[in-house]
């Protein structure tokens, strides 16, 4: 692996933890230091730390707001 893509990985203890868990991606990256994003990418998705996750972790958040406030009327 190449010592930038093992300073990202190394920063980042998201990544670090996801690839102990799919050490698959250690062949991929091994051979190519772009996959890097691929492998962030996939992180993200099952780590749901997408845009679109952090949107629906807020609207979540909100209705439960507005149901304590209804029960409490």
């Amino acid at each position: 692996m190449q010592v930038e893509a093992r300073i990202i990985i190394n920063n980042n203890p998201n990544l670090k933890r996801y690839l102990k868990e799919h050490s698959y991606w250690y062949k991929y990256l091994n051979r190519s230091p772009r996959f890097l994003k691929d492998m962030e990418e996939e992180m993200k998705k099952e780590y749901k730390l997408t845009p679109e996750d952090r949107i629906e972790k807020i609207g979540e958040s909100l209705s439960l707001v507005s149901n304590l406030l209804s029960v409490l009327k």
